[in-house]
């Protein structure tokens, strides 16, 4: 069987991070597409087009681990703060503010803006800086984890640093900034216009930031690619074909067992940092069900492929605005969908990686119930195996047993008491009877009254 190539799995993961930084699906994708013709143009060596193209694809890996401070500074939806602030020249003090007054409670009054933006610690900029800290040095985290070259975390880590000194978070100035950063910054900015607003607009972008966003060199081998129209063509309609089919070792390197593992970490460690509410859940829920697969005597393959499913299950929260997974209140209808979305958001990232075809059907079937009740698709018993039942059954323990930033974790006699009024409608029975027999050890169950 074909293996599946490291670019194929980031890439497709990629789409994930799209969702939570509020871009177009491919976003990603094209960023990279774009940063490896600079390189090209460049004459960068292959080991620098090698660690570009990976740093492409994971620039975005820190980007929820803001998500719940940037929602906390503005209110609302902080998809669309992230989405609108990659169009304005946030370095300006001018632009920054005025962009801080519309993105603040959008929709809301004067009144409800200005008490939120006097809550806040410190001018825009401040601020600027406090959020890509956050979401660059979790980033260079990420690819230092998957035993990427310091190169690529370099070019994670500086990625929103400016030639002249004005950027983010660090204030790098010149050849401070790692020259790969440099490239990539260009590149995701030049993506984002062009895909927004088109060429023009793009060119014109590009030409009013050089010497100040952007280093002359860099902004003049971005500019030679103006006339070749059937590259910006290919980058608009067939970027992730095209990505994979590149002339250089990065788009062919085969990923092996042991890396499409750490990437699965990797990606629900991604997961896990977007809320407070969902601390540690994608790995505590790993744990439950593998033990779960082990007493069901599973074979390592099957163990492998549960685990994998369990740690990426919550990939399609990346597209849920933390103004709903962390609302206090109850949902109303249209949040509540939003929710309900996500099963299918993690099925349509997972199931085109070659490797992840049965990884992407149990993912996604982690909230289905054995009636029919459950979502996003509404299986039923006989469409649900196995696997399937131990995952559903491992996010509902985790669900109850976990402590929450609004209440502290239930008793485990309790968690079951709950679990055990929807086991053999909504819950696989003998997967809640296995569960309570390896962690109740000897605790009392309370009486039915």
């Amino acid at each position: 069987m074909e293996r599946a190539t490291k670019a194929e799995i980031l890439a497709a993961l990629s789409h994930a991070l799209d969702l939570v930084e509020g871009q177009p699906e491919g976003h990603a994708v094209r960023t990279c597409l774009l940063a490896s013709r600079i390189a090209e143009e460049m004459a960068l060596s292959d080991q620098d087009r090698d660690s570009l193209y990976f740093a492409a694809l994971l620039k975005d890996s820190g980007c929820s681990s803001n998500s719940a401070r940037i929602h906390k500074i503005f209110g609302g939806d902080e998809m669309l703060v992230k989405q609108g602030v990659k169009t304005v020249d946030w370095s300006s003090p001018l632009e920054s503010i005025k962009y801080a007054i519309g993105a603040t409670e959008r929709g809301n009054g004067v009144v409800s803006k200005l008490r939120r933006m006097l809550g806040n610690l410190g001018p825009p900029a401040k601020v600027m800086d406090e959020v890509t800290l956050a979401r660059c040095t979790q980033g260079a985290a990420i690819a230092r984890k998957l035993r990427f070259e310091e190169a690529v975390a370099q070019a994670v880590e500086h990625l929103d640093e400016h030639w002249d000194g004005r950027g983010s978070p660090r204030h790098l100035r010149g050849s401070e900034i790692p020259l790969l950063a440099r490239i990539l910054g260009l590149a995701q900015t030049l993506e984002v216009f062009f895909t927004t607003f088109g060429l023009t607009a793009a060119m014109d972008m590009l030409d009013r930031r050089e010497g100040t966003w952007f280093d002359p060199e860099t902004a003049n081998a971005a500019r030679s690619l103006a006339g070749d129209r059937g590259f910006w063509e290919l980058l608009r309609a067939h970027a992730e074909e095209s990505l994979q089919h590149l002339p250089i070792g990065a788009a062919s390197a085969v990923a092996d067992e042991t890396d499409i593992d750490q990437i699965c970490v990797a990606f629900a460690m991604i997961v896990d940092a977007k809320s407070s509410f969902t601390a540690a859940h994608s790995s505590r829920v790993t744990d439950v069900a593998v033990e779960l697969g082990m007493l069901f005597e599973f074979d390592h393959e099957r163990l492998r492929t549960l685990r994998r499913a369990a740690l990426l299950h919550d990939i399609g929260k990346l597209g849920v605005p933390n103004s709903i997974l962390e609302k206090p209140g109850r949902l109303d209808a249209g949040e509540f969908d939003r929710v309900q979305q996500h099963p299918r958001h993690s099925f349509e990232i997972l199931k085109p990686i070659r490797a992840f075809d049965r990884v992407a059907d149990i993912a996604a079937a982690h909230h289905e119930r054995l009636d029919g009740s459950g979502y996003w698709r509404g299986l039923t018993a006989s469409e649900l195996d196995l696997d399937m039942r131990i995952l559903a059954v491992a996010d509902v323990f985790d669900a109850l047993s976990a402590e929450r930033p609004y209440r502290e974790a239930l008793p485990l006699p309790e968690v079951f008491a709950i679990m055990d009024r929807e086991a053999g409608t909504g819950l696989d029975a003998a997967c809640v009877d296995a569960l309570r027999a390896r962690k109740m050890k000897g605790i009392a169950m309370p009486q039915a009254a």
